[in-house]
């Protein structure tokens, strides 16, 4: 099927949107989280919730973890006039620290998003988001090695890359 320079535009504009959804996870910035969807959207884990009890469940689950990565392999997007359907694999790693529980370990979830994208007031957001995983797994973390020199990141606006953006 021959795609109109509009479709890849929007297609572009719908991925994304969820690269920026992973970036809000892993630096938790809520504003950055809120912006990838429609006020009135659906998020589905386990129940349905709202942007704000989504939201509000992330702030309480990524405080369990000491670093979050999350990486976006496989995009699929099908348009249909002002709504859209996208699938979006993606791996992402929890670092747990050490305590009482066990040592440093990583939780790796491997799932996908699927999303009612729409479009609205000139952008689009998420309607409706399903998580799904597929696989996952809790992996040791051996001694670590000094790094390459780097000074890391940090999960908030502190990290290096909010000082090293071209604008905003």
């Amino acid at each position: 099927m021959q795609k109109s320079i509009d479709d890849v535009v929007a297609e572009a504009a719908i991925k994304d949107v969820h690269i920026r959804y992973c970036r809000a996870n892993d630096r938790r910035d809520e504003e950055l989280m809120r912006s990838c969807f429609h006020a009135d959207a659906v998020v589905e884990l386990h129940e349905e919730l709202s942007v704000d009890g989504f939201i509000e469940l992330g702030r309480a689950v990524l405080s369990m973890y000491t670093q979050t990565w999350h990486n976006t392999g496989n995009q699929l997007v099908e348009l249909e006039g002002d709504a859209a359907w996208a699938e979006h694999y993606t791996i992402s790693t929890h670092r747990i620290a050490a305590s009482a529980d066990g040592p440093e370990r990583d939780f790796v979830v491997s799932g996908r998003y699927v999303d009612r994208m729409e479009w609205r007031d000139g952008e689009w957001k998420i309607a409706r988001r399903k998580m799904i995983v597929d696989l996952s797994r809790t992996d040791p973390v051996p001694p670590g090695e000094p790094g390459m020199g780097g000074s890391g990141g940090s999960r908030d606006r502190n990290d290096p890359s909010y000082a090293m953006r071209l604008s905003k």
